[in-house]
């Protein structure tokens, strides 16, 4: 086989003739190594040869025009330069070929770790779905940190900063699962910063407090308003909110045992007088509703059973009250800031909230729940004497 050695350029390559039958060879005059063939059909491709591990292998870098003379000389140098690190690009190419997508990790991890570890395991698979099923055919190495990082920008821009931190986090987890699992590329989020985030503080401030409480007395949706307002009188999470049962009520001790919280743990809530009143009122409308009883004190139509999210009953309230702004989730949020009106001590309000946390968690686990409910009773008079001006 005759091989003629030419100087690669554009011009050159473009008028080489295409042989009758088999393939022509020419290598490159600047480029040590980098060779090109034409097949009788008019296809030019650029390859490798190199010695490596004492065989003489044949590395194929790509199609010409689609790769340029100068893109193919740096993959070549790149190609070389992994040979004198002791590294095979052939050994690695045959990997890739074996190694699986960016669909077949997620799939494990789902199956190995989301669905079984995670209670927002619902969460991975709609925002994955969402917003990476592009890198599904991908294999896992060739996502790099910079796509990682034009993807977070892109989301933020058109999704906003907590969308975009969030995702980041999706990924980061799914390669740390993969490498946990034997992956041996790298984290291709690594070094890669989330966007900052300002903490919010919006509660129901308390010339809010008539407003708001007038509105949600108006709400038609009896079952949306007592959620709202129970969510209110608790400060739980909304989840736990949502799928309250009965038997997690004990109305003599005038406690609410969540069964497991986001932190994975059981919490029990104090009761107060007020919140009691809406479990008991709840009980008995509860009992005229033609429903299917599966306990929950929030009962639905719904595949679950409960309420699922007061979205439209929200909405209704705020917009009947005027206040914008205000999230379902600050309302857990306002309780804690009228105990801390109210005189309550951090550690208190963090065992009425069912917070977590190191060294303030031993404190709260040497309080009762009196000095809790005495708190949460304080908050809410101070709440519903707000709400009580309507009637003057």
């Amino acid at each position: 086989m005759a091989v003629k050695i030419i100087n690669f350029t554009k011009s050159l390559i473009s008028t080489l003739p295409s042989p009758k039958t088999g393939r022509d060879y020419y290598k490159d005059s600047k480029e040590k190594g980098l060779a090109l063939y034409v097949t009788n059909n008019g296809a030019k491709s650029f390859y490798l040869r190199k010695r490596i591990n004492g065989k003489d292998e044949k590395i194929i870098i790509g199609s010409f025009p689609e790769i340029s003379v100068e893109n193919a000389r740096k993959h070549a140098l790149r190609i070389k330069s992994k040979v004198a690190e002791g590294k095979n690009p052939v050994e690695q190419k045959q990997a890739l070929k074996q190694e699986i997508t960016f669909k077949e990790l997620f799939q494990e991890y789902m199956e190995r770790y989301s669905r079984k570890e995670k209670k927002s395991w619902k969460y991975d698979e709609r925002e994955v779905n969402r917003f990476l099923s592009h890198w599904f055919s991908r294999k896992i190495s060739t996502i790099s940190k910079h796509e990682v990082q034009l993807l977070h920008e892109k989301t933020r821009d058109n999704n906003g900063l907590y969308q975009a931190n969030r995702l980041l986090e999706r990924i980061r987890a799914i390669y740390n699962k993969a490498i946990e699992w034997g992956f041996k590329g790298e984290n291709p989020t690594k070094g890669i910063k989330k966007f900052r985030e300002k903490s919010r503080d919006r509660f129901i401030l308390p010339d809010e407090i008539p407003k708001f409480f007038k509105a949600l007395n108006e709400e038609t949706n009896i079952i949306a308003r007592d959620y709202i307002l129970s969510s209110l009188l608790t400060g739980a999470r909304k989840s736990n909110v949502l799928a309250m049962r009965w038997e997690e009520i004990n109305f003599s001790a005038k406690t609410w045992r969540i069964p497991e919280t986001k932190n994975g743990e059981a919490v029990i809530i104090a009761l107060t007088g007020q919140a009691i009143e809406v479990l008991e009122r709840r009980k008995e409308e509860n009992a005229k509703l033609e429903m299917n009883d599966k306990g929950f004190v929030f009962p639905s139509k719904s595949a679950s059973g409960h309420l699922a999210d007061p979205k439209k009953a929200w909405r209704r309230v705020l917009n009947r009250a005027g206040i914008v702004d205000l999230r379902l989730h600050d309302i857990r949020r306002t309780l804690g800031s009228y105990q801390a009106i109210t005189g309550a001590s951090l550690q208190v309000i963090g065992k009425s909230l069912g917070h977590k946390s190191g060294q303030a968690t031993q404190i709260y686990s040497r309080l009762h729940l009196d000095p809790v409910r005495d708190s949460l009773t304080k908050a809410t008079d101070a709440i519903f004497s707000l709400a009580a001006k309507l009637e003057n």
